[in-house]
């Protein structure tokens, strides 16, 4: 099984392949997506990184705090997306 986990205070210029190289020197990384702004094309400081369940508590506890790219990493495991409430209705 897999878990998916959040990975926080980014800097600008990682990319999914930084980000995939600093998790797998903890385990294997199924997937690492930087999540970037559709208007502007530049990353938003925050993505995801999905990792066996072992490999993903292990990164959890060695990575968080951890400095990647001149930032330290918040990384927990990702929570649902909560439904939106608001705007546009008919």
């Amino acid at each position: 099984m897999a878990k998916k986990l959040f990975v926080g205070n980014l800097s600008y210029k990682t990319t999914d392949d930084s980000l995939k190289a600093a998790f797998q020197e903890v385990g294997n990384v199924i997937s690492a997506n930087v999540i970037m702004d559709k208007m502007t094309g530049k990353s938003r400081g925050f993505g995801f990184v999905e990792m066996e369940d072992a490999d993903a508590d292990a990164a959890v506890g060695s990575l968080n705090g951890k400095e990647v790219d001149g930032r330290p990493l918040t990384v927990n495991e990702a929570r649902p997306m909560a439904p939106r409430t608001g705007g546009f209705q008919r």
